[in-house]
């Protein structure tokens, strides 16, 4: 976790520079996540999915950064228009790939965060539903930090080196020099 690879005023500087087509990804990004993670949990209530739990107050804040978060990293895989002044091209910094995967880890985690804790099958294989509600839903608020923490760190990096690493257009094949 090198200083050179995560800096609040380059991730600023990259979001000031985004155009439309990128808010509209992050836009669109963090609403698909919302709706990935807040209906299976019943954050989002709808007729499909319902919990044996009560959503929890924390539940609607950590979908909310979880959301947004993901959408910022999502958008950072975006190629902006020819138009737009980039570096040149570079070849990525060591760890993007674990940025990324940390922010599909953040993800995952949200989704375990949210979810009612007697409604996963997993935690009701290992744990039966009283220590689904004794040892497992007292854990849930921590992994709802772990996430955003996770999102927040990959979202952090993959801003501050986008300028440094910008995402362009990979070669066709079979076409030369382009």
């Amino acid at each position: 976790m090198s200083s050179s690879r995560r800096s609040f005023s380059r991730a600023g500087e990259a979001l000031r520079a985004w155009q439309a087509g990128q808010w509209l990804v992050a836009g669109l990004g963090a609403l698909a996540t919302a709706v990935a993670v807040g209906v299976p949990t019943d954050v989002v209530p709808t007729p499909l999915f319902g919990r044996s739990v009560p959503v929890q107050w924390w539940n609607y804040p950590a979908l909310a950064l979880t959301a947004v978060l993901a959408g910022l990293v999502l958008s950072t895989y975006v190629r902006p228009s020819a138009a737009s002044p980039a570096a040149s091209p570079s070849a990525q910094p060591p760890g993007t790939v674990r940025d990324g995967r940390m922010g599909a880890l953040g993800g995952v985690l949200s989704f375990f965060a949210v979810g009612c804790p007697v409604c996963n099958k997993l935690v009701l294989v290992l744990l039966g539903s009283s220590g689904a509600l004794s040892y497992w839903a007292p854990l849930q608020p921590l992994f709802a930090v772990a996430s955003v923490a996770l999102l927040a760190e990959a979202a952090l990096r993959r801003l501050s080196t986008q300028r440094l690493c910008p995402v362009v257009r990979a070669p066709e094949a079979g076409v030369p020099g382009g």
